[in-house]
């Protein structure tokens, strides 16, 4: 009876500390998400001001300054929002002072824009623009400094509450090795309780887990699938459909005089639903590429690198070596797929305007390897946080390979897939090595 009660008064007062321990460490991983939330949304409202100030000060922008005027007010709407909210969530206790400066330093930016964009409508553009280096774009530096030192505050505040939780449970196994003394026999049966319960709760994550990974496969082969689809009835349906128009325009041009009005607009409307035919073939190879089917993995590749630098902006030198080897269709959607978000993210965020992309043919492996030397990523972001670099992820695991992102020498950022080879679903002419 001694033991028994013993062992229920202290696994009623575990209980409570436990419980308190989880709902201070979700209390404060919600705020904290929500304080990052809006810190970062502050963070891209500055980011887009000064993008702004950046077009308004060249001098070959055709808009004039006041152009921007509505764009500032939208900002300004979304910075005072997101302010209101992280004061409401910030897990951090600010000062008095940190409040006011905050708020001066947001209220005079706006006092400087409304003066500029004052003097923008006075006509004095060549003064407005002086403001805008010497006050404005100090002012929005100044708040983005501010911001990032939130930022850091709040990432301490996390550290400090971490050391709290770690004390409490410091506490707490301290008192369980007291308790283990004097209730050896009760505790080794709760253990194993215990331990039997743990093994139940793990392998349930675990079957959750691969439930998750298989949802996400499966929506990737749905969104392929849908993409083929679309892509195909694109091409057939309408495709189809302009072609017979733009043949009967012509037809219907022939039985017309040669200087009647209609004959020109005839020849024009032909003109309109030749362009929309090359439109939607395009579309239609965006979506998915018909000739990845048809020619292989080599030549699609090839196809998309030499359309990259006028659709995205940026040079690529390509290299392809090993013997060339045809790829299973379902392999090469994928590597296709991890290719097309790689250059994207360059065009996006890298601030790249080249790209080098290189393509291994190994005895059972293929490599693709997308490197770029722009601004790179921190080793925390390439974690399940960018939706891109999940779906790369994702798309690596339903073909059996993975993916690496890796810092070259250069700087910047290292895309590397490998996917081991499987036997192609019927012969298909890849194309000859180079």
């Amino acid at each position: 009876m001694i033991t028994l009660t013993a062992v229920v008064t202290y696994s009623w007062y575990i209980t409570r500390q436990m419980t308190a321990l989880r709902a201070l460490q979700a209390d404060l991983a919600d705020r904290n998400r929500k304080d990052s939330l809006q810190l970062l949304r502050i963070q891209n409202d500055l980011n887009s001001l000064g993008l702004a100030m950046r077009d308004m000060l060249d001098t070959e922008e055709r808009y004039p300054l006041t152009a921007w005027s509505a764009q500032f007010d939208r900002v300004r709407l979304d910075l005072d929002d997101a302010l209101r909210r992280q004061a409401d969530v910030a897990v951090a206790e600010r000062t008095p002072e940190q409040r006011r400066y905050l708020a001066q330093s947001v209220a005079q930016f706006w006092d400087a824009s409304d003066r500029i964009f004052g003097l923008a409508k006075e006509g004095k553009v060549e003064e407005a623009r002086a403001q805008i280096r010497l006050s404005l774009q100090a002012r929005q530096a100044a708040l983005g400094t501010a911001v990032a030192r939130l930022l850091v505050e709040n990432n301490e505040s996390e550290e400090q509450a971490s050391e709290r939780v770690r004390a409490i449970d410091g506490r707490v196994a301290r008192q369980v090795y007291w308790f283990l003394l004097a209730t050896l026999t009760a505790i080794v049966i709760t253990s194993a309780y215990l331990i039997r319960s743990n093994r139940r709760l793990f392998a349930e994550l675990a079957r959750v887990s691969n439930e998750r990974r298989q949802l996400a496969q499966n929506l990737i082969e749905a969104q392929e699938s849908t993409l083929r689809q679309i892509s195909r009835e694109l091409h057939d349906e309408f495709g189809q459909v302009l072609t017979a128009i733009g043949s009967l325009l012509r037809r219907a041009g022939r039985h017309v005089a040669e200087d009647s009005p209609i004959h020109g607009e005839l020849r024009e409307v032909g003109g309109i639903a030749q362009a929309t035919l090359g439109s939607i073939r395009s579309l239609s190879q965006t979506l998915h590429p018909s000739i990845l089917e048809e020619l292989g993995l080599d030549s699609t590749v090839e196809w998309y690198l030499s359309s990259v630098d006028r659709q995205l902006g940026i040079a690529v030198t390509y290299e392809r070596t090993g013997t060339l080897t045809p790829v299973d269709s379902t392999i090469a959607i994928q590597v296709y797929r991890v290719l097309q978000e790689a250059l994207n993210n360059v065009a996006r965020h890298a601030g790249a305007d080249r790209a080098w992309v290189r393509l291994r043919y190994l005895e059972t492996t293929l490599e693709l390897e997308v490197e770029d030397h722009g601004k790179g990523i921190a080793p925390a972001e390439t974690g399940a946080r960018g939706l891109g670099l999940v779906a790369m992820r994702e798309r690596a695991e339903l073909v059996d390979g993975r993916i690496e992102f890796l810092r070259p020498e250069p700087g910047g950022l290292l895309v590397r897939l490998v996917v081991p080879l499987r036997p192609t679903r019927g012969g298909q002419d890849h194309g000859s090595p180079r």
